[in-house]
């Protein structure tokens, strides 16, 4: 890790959403550092005095850094608001209207500087929140500039105040009309992105899965089988493969209808996925057909797993208003040979269980 990331990151933190509330403290400390530099211009120009605009300078600066701190410990999340956005708005505003009392000839400097901090705001508050800040900002300006044309009318002439007021006073609650606005873009952009999110989740649920049953579909099984190939030729490991068939479906189907054959389906890949485990997979093969993938074992503990697992299904009952089906199901199991083709594996399961089916059924066989 190069140094500058790293002090990114001890700055900032490695978690994201304390990084996303650091950022944007760092930006609103960024805008305000941009209204100290405009501040010692007047300073440089001889209209504002040296004095003041430095005890400005700490106190406009240190308060931000203090910000910064609490949401860098931690401790802000304590609070409603984390990112303690309101407040620092809050407070960069009582300080352009501290910057609006120092400043005397040059006072119109303040503006540029309330309306950036609006302007921030407008990304990242609420509308509730801008307007509440948006009154704030009216009310403290209008204060100063009340307070400033009694104190010292020769430099605030009342005159002028009042037009700074109405200026202040017609341009604040613009923005948070504006805030408003643009927050009800960024809800209508978060929704259509949460349906693209869910769209997108449902077609590769579709392109991967069965409908039906909710196993893995031929295409995607493949591509299992496929990876866990290229794995045991890294690794040297083996795995096994099955296949099974419901046994007597299609007479389940002519008897009783495609509904209860479909609730045969969808009961046997139900109590088959309890007793898969995580590392393998299940998928429906086509029609009554199912594979197994089991990874990583050989086909004398794949056996134990598979036989316990017919057992299981081999209990079910299905019962739909005065018809009870049995569900049993025949199974192949052939374990994959070093050097051998997926395509191969799978057509020595094959045979086995065209074996288990000419025996009767309802039993596993394996390959040799």
């Amino acid at each position: 890790m190069s140094p500058s990331r790293r002090i990114v990151d001890l700055l900032l933190t490695t978690d994201a959403v304390q990084r996303v509330r650091l950022a944007q403290a760092s930006l609103a400390m960024a805008l305000l550092a941009i209204g100290v530099l405009t501040m010692h211009f007047f300073v440089w120009a001889g209209v504002a005095p040296a004095q003041p605009v430095l005890l400005w300078t700490a106190f406009s600066l240190g308060g931000m850094a203090a910000f910064f701190a609490l949401i860098r410990s931690g401790f802000s999340r304590r609070f409603k608001e984390p990112s303690l956005t309101v407040p620092q708005m809050l407070y960069a505003i009582t300080c352009g209207a501290v910057a609006y009392a120092i400043l005397g000839a040059g006072r119109g400097g303040a503006f540029p500087i309330v309306m950036t901090i609006l302007m921030f705001g407008m990304f990242v508050a609420t509308p509730a929140q801008m307007r509440g800040v948006s009154i704030f900002c009216v009310a403290i300006f209008g204060a100063t500039m009340a307070a400033m044309a009694w104190h010292d009318p020769d430099a605030y002439p009342w005159s002028v105040e009042v037009g700074h007021f109405l200026m202040i006073a017609t341009m604040v609650p613009a923005v948070s009309v504006l805030a408003g606005r643009l927050s009800k873009l960024r809800q209508r952009a978060r929704l259509q992105r949460a349906e693209l999110a869910q769209a997108l989740a449902h077609i590769r649920e579709l392109a991967t899965h069965d409908e039906l049953t909710g196993l893995a579909n031929r295409r995607h099984m493949q591509e299992l089988m496929e990876q866990e190939h290229q794995r045991c030729i890294r690794s040297g490991h083996s795995f096994c493969l099955a296949l099974l068939d419901l046994d007597h479906l299609k007479p389940v189907n002519q008897a009783h209808g495609y509904a209860v054959g479909d609730q045969v389906l969808r009961a046997f890949s139900a109590e088959a996925l309890r007793h898969v485990r995580v590392s393998d997979a299940l998928g429906r093969w086509s029609g009554q057909q199912f594979v197994l993938m089991l990874a990583d074992t050989r086909a004398v503990l794949a056996r134990g797993g598979l036989e316990r697992m017919h057992q299981r299904v081999s209990g079910l009952r299905i019962v739909q208003g005065e018809t009870m089906v049995a569900v049993t199901v025949s199974a192949g199991l052939a374990e994959h040979h070093a050097g051998e083709s997926v395509a191969a594996t799978l057509d020595r399961a094959r045979r086995a269980l065209l074996e288990a089916k000419a025996q009767g059924g309802a039993r596993v066989v394996v390959s040799a």
